[in-house]
Parts: structure tokens; C-alpha cells; sequence
């Protein structure tokens, strides 16, 4: 059974930063990319990163140089290191494998400004 667990959200001032966790157990952590995802109050999910099994990088062009998407097959964790945050990447944050249809329960990233 797939289950991705998120953590490291909280409230921070504009220009400040933020580290997401997300430990998944379930799967193969070392063969699956995996993503992050937020989604805003009011507005659909949308794709915020991707790292794949080589370690190769993607990023939505709203965050690009701001977050940076990294793993640790390991532990069996991924993270989202994001910068410069802004009020509008408020939203819940959630990891996803890309193999994988299950969802974690999300982290609440609250920027102020």
C-alpha cells in the first residue's frame, strides 16, 4: 500500500523559506520520479516539480529558480527547499510518485506579506 506522507509546512513572511518532506513508504522510492504538486483555495492542483530516478529536475515556471526539488532514496524522501517564497505560492503542497495515483494528505504553506 502506497502512502506518502507530507511535512515542513507553515507560515512564513514574503521572501522568506520554507523545506517540504514527503517520506514515502509503499514502493520502490529508488524507481519512481516524483513530483510536487500545490493547490491554491479556489483553484485546481497544479504540478510544482519533478525529480527523476537520475536525479534529472523540472519545475513549473512559477517557481522556477526559487524551489529547488531534491531526494533521498535512502530514507525514502523527497523534498521541496523553496526561496524567495511569494503570498501567492499559498496553498497546500503535496507529493505524489508519478507511478502511482495515491496522494499524502498535503502541508500547509502560508505566506504573508
Amino acid at each position: 500500500q502506497v502512502r506518502l506522507v507530507e511535512s515542513g509546512g507553515g507560515l512564513v513572511q514574503a521572501g522568506g523559506s520554507l523545506r517540504l518532506s514527503c517520506a514515502a513508504s509503499g514502493i520502490i522510492f529508488s524507481r519512481n520520479a516524483m513530483a510536487w504538486y500545490r493547490q491554491a483555495p479556489g483553484k485546481q492542483r497544479e504540478f510544482v516539480a519533478q525529480i527523476g530516478t537520475g536525479g534529472d529536475t523540472y519545475y513549473a515556471n512559477s517557481v522556477k529558480a526559487r524551489f529547488t526539488i531534491s531526494r533521498e532514496n535512502a530514507k525514502n524522501t523527497v523534498y521541496l527547499q523553496m526561496d524567495g517564497l511569494k503570498p501567492e505560492d499559498t496553498a497546500v503542497y503535496y507529493c505524489k510518485s508519478t507511478g502511482y495515483s495515491t496522494w499524502g494528505q498535503g502541508t500547509q504553506v502560508t505566506v504573508s506579506s
